[in-house]
Formats: C-alpha cells, sequence, structure tokens
C-alpha cells in the first residue's frame, strides 16, 4: 500500500471515499467531502488498483505489469486544487481486489463511502459487487452513493437547485420487532449533523396469523386498528430514548404493513439518506445481506448507509 497523505492525518474516525475513476466514484467522493466536513473528520481518498488478478485462488496468478504512479488520485488531486473548505485529506493507493481491501480500508474509519458502480462489471447491474462486500463486510458504515435514476418517478427527488432552507430528511428503516440499535444510533446522529429530520419507517408483516377460538390459525385480510396500534406503540418505545438524546430532530413515525423494502424505496425518493441496518454476520461463507437491506440498495433513489449491529 502506497500513502501521499497531505497534512497530519490520523486515519482513525476518518472518512474513506473509494475512487476508481468512474462517474460514481465521483459522485461518491463529493458526499464522503460534505461528510467529512459535517463531522470535522479527515478524508482518506482510496483507489484499491485491481491489477493482480489471481484466476483461482492458488499459486496460478496473472499479473499485469502496474506504475508506480497512480493517475486516478492524480486526477482526484487536480480536481480538488483550489477548492475551498476541504477538509484534511490523505491520499491511499492500494493494490489487490476491491472487495476485499475497501472493508480492510474501513476497519477503523467512521464511515466508507463509494459509488453504487464502479467501471467494472455489466452495465446494466444498478449495484456492483464491491458495493455489495462492502456493505456485508465492513466494520464501520457504509455509504452507497447511487447513479442518477430516470425512473425514479412518482417523488420528488431532491436537488441541489431545490430552495436550501428546506429541511433535509433521513428515512430510518426500522423493524420493531428486532430493532438494531445501530441503525439508530447513526440515523439520529446524522439528522442532528444535517439539520434533518427523520422518517421512521416502521414497517410490520402482513398479513398475520390469528388464532381462532377452536384453535385454527387463519390469516387477516386486512390489518385492524389494534394491530396498527401495538406496532405504533412499539416503535415509539424504541424511538424514546433516541429522541431524548437528540430533542432538537424532527420525528415523522410512518407504520406500514407488508413489503418494507417497498416502502423505503418509495420513501427514498423524496429523501437525503436512507438508512437500513445490516443482519448479524454468518459465519464464512454463508455471510449475507438481508433480504430488505439488498433490495434497497438496489432500488433506492438515495445514498443508503448500511450499518452494522453495535456490538454488545
Amino acid at each position: 500500500m502506497s500513502s501521499e497523505p497531505v497534512g497530519n492525518v490520523n486515519s482513525s474516525g476518518s472518512v474513506v471515499a473509494a475512487v476508481d475513476g468512474s462517474a460514481g466514484g465521483g459522485r461518491a467522493l463529493e458526499w464522503a467531502l460534505a461528510a467529512a466536513r459535517l463531522r470535522g473528520a479527515p478524508l482518506r481518498i482510496a483507489h484499491v488498483r485491481a491489477y493482480d488478478i489471481p484466476l483461482v485462488d492458488g499459486p496460478f496468478t496473472a499479473v499485469i505489469e502496474r506504475p508506480d504512479a497512480d493517475p486516478v488520485l492524480a486526477h482526484v488531486r487536480a480536481s480538488l486544487e483550489g477548492r475551498a473548505d476541504l477538509p484534511e485529506l490523505e491520499f491511499v493507493t492500494v493494490d489487490g481486489r476491491p472487495g476485499r481491501e475497501l472493508p480492510r480500508l474501513g476497519a477503523d474509519a467512521a464511515l466508507l463511502v463509494l459509488g453504487s458502480r464502479g467501471r467494472g462489471g455489466f452495465a446494466g447491474l444498478l449495484l456492483g459487487s464491491n458495493g455489495v462486500a462492502c456493505a456485508r463486510e465492513a466494520d464501520c458504515p457504509v455509504v452507497v452513493v447511487p447513479r442518477p435514476r430516470q425512473d425514479a418517478g412518482g417523488g420528488a427527488r431532491r436537488g441541489t437547485d431545490e430552495v436550501e432552507d428546506e429541511c433535509p430528511e433521513v428515512v430510518l428503516g426500522l423493524s420493531a420487532p428486532a430493532p438494531d440499535e445501530g441503525a439508530l444510533d447513526f440515523a439520529f446522529a446524522e439528522a442532528a449533523r444535517r439539520r434533518a429530520r427523520i422518517r421512521v419507517v416502521a414497517a410490520y408483516p402482513w398479513p398475520v396469523l390469528s388464532a381462532t377460538a377452536a384453535g385454527d390459525f387463519v390469516m387477516k385480510a386486512v390489518a385492524d386498528a389494534e394491530t396498527e396500534k401495538g406496532y405504533g406503540e412499539l416503535a415509539g418505545g424504541l424511538l424514546a430514548p433516541h429522541r431524548e438524546r437528540h430533542p432538537d430532530v424532527p420525528v415523522d413515525v410512518s407504520l406500514a404493513s407488508g413489503d418494507a423494502a417497498g416502502h423505503l424505496v418509495e420513501a427514498s425518493r423524496s429523501a437525503d439518506l436512507v438508512v437500513v441496518g445490516r443482519h448479524r454476520r454468518r459465519p464464512a461463507p454463508g455471510r449475507m445481506l438481508g433480504s430488505v437491506t439488498n433490495a434497497v440498495l438496489l432500488h433506492s433513489a438515495c445514498p443508503v448507509a448500511v450499518v452494522p449491529q453495535r456490538s454488545a
């Protein structure tokens, strides 16, 4: 790994932006710059050069000669030259597999930011393999910045040309029966930094099984007020300590039955950030993202933060 630091930068607690010369990497860099400024944190701009390409794990590896200089980081340096309000910067080049090296770079970071799809892969993919690997493996929260979507109609995506005094919105996916405290902490802290409101999407499964007097179980055809009230009270109890710690953050709770991923994707159309939790890690090789998290990453119209579960 080669490093070209600017200033005296301690990587611990920094924001890491993954760049690769693609438009997606450029969007990730801009998002990471703003995130670093909000946190008062240094920014590590990292490029993983995937020049060593093992065809299989073993002694036989196809190796392509690589230059000592990194043109991707040289281009980023030039693009940032003369810009005001830059955080402390560090430029890092790593040789290896991006899906493996990027989570390692996030091991001591506050945040890892990357585009939804880089230079490699199939053009039609909405989320590349590196994004999946980072969201699944990194020890820090991972923000995936999507490319602009022409098919995200139905909502008014917040853009740079909108009035600046409009309150930003952070959407939090809350599973009331199995809450993720890491995602709750992250969402409220991020909303406080951004002076944003939080829209909590508390989804509950529907239809549900209901016991009859004869001891049989049947599916209820429609949601009833009692079920919705119960989930609302459960969600309110989970949110209470976070609202107390962040009294200046407005909170709206939307109770929604059925498809949690669909509700979150719909909410992303008018949001600035969607925050979802990551399922507990399973022993390799069975690690995988939860179905809701994976679907939101694939279809969200705004950046998505995937937050690992908080250590007990």
